[in-house]
C-alpha cells in the first residue's frame, strides 16, 4: 500500500491530467459562455464527437458589440504549485484561440495564453509564467499566473471579426 501511494504521489508531481476526453467522458461541467450575456449574437456549442474528443464550434458575431465565444470547465479548487505549465492537445481550424485559467471561480479576471491552430493535431505547451492577467479584453497590471491553484479553465475565440470556428480538444494536462 505504501509503495502504491508513493508511485501515485510521484506521478501527480510530474504530470497530472486535468481532463482527458473519451467517448464515455462526462462533459456536464463544460459550459458555453458567449457574448450574448452582454447583448451580442455569437453562438457556441460543445459536445463529444464520434472520436471521443471535445468539440467546441460555432459562430462569432460582432453584431451588438459582440465578438467572443468560450467554453469553460469548473472543478474543485486544486493546488498546482508543484507544476509549471499546461500541455494541451488540440486540432483547430487555422484560427487563433485563447487558453484561460482562473485561480478561483469567483475571480473577475483570467490568466490568458493565445495560440494559433493548424488543421492538424498539435501539442501546445503553455508555461504558467507566460499567462497574463486580463479582464474583458484589457491586460491588468498584476503578476502573470503564479500557478498556486486553479478552479476553472477555458477556451475562447475572439479575433475581432465575424467567423465560424471549430476546435477539437483531446486532453489537458499540467506538468
Amino acid at each position: 500500500m505504501f509503495i502504491l501511494r508513493v508511485v501515485l504521489i510521484f506521478s501527480m508531481i510530474n504530470n497530472s491530467l486535468v481532463f482527458d476526453f473519451k467517448k464515455e467522458s462526462n462533459i456536464s461541467n463544460w459550459v458555453i459562455l458567449d457574448d450574448v450575456v452582454m447583448g451580442g449574437k455569437s453562438y457556441g456549442n460543445f459536445y463529444l464527437n464520434k472520436n471521443g474528443h471535445g468539440e467546441f464550434y460555432g459562430d462569432v458575431s460582432l453584431e451588438n458589440n459582440g465578438g467572443f465565444s468560450s467554453v469553460r470547465y469548473r472543478f474543485n479548487k486544486e493546488k498546482t504549485n508543484v507544476f509549471s505549465k499546461f500541455i494541451i492537445r488540440v486540432k483547430g481550424d487555422g484560427k487563433a484561440y485563447q487558453f484561460r485559467v482562473k485561480n478561483s471561480k469567483n475571480d473577475y479576471h483570467s490568466y490568458i495564453y493565445s495560440f494559433q491552430t493548424t488543421k492538424d493535431w498539435q501539442t501546445i505547451e503553455i508555461p504558467f509564467a507566460e499567462m497574463y492577467p486580463a479582464f474583458r479584453g484589457r491586460k491588468l497590471n498584476i503578476e502573470n499566473y503564479q500557478g498556486e491553484k486553479m478552479q476553472e479553465i477555458a477556451f475562447l475565440i475572439g479575433n475581432k471579426k465575424n467567423e465560424n470556428f471549430r476546435l477539437e480538444i483531446d486532453k489537458i494536462e499540467i506538468q
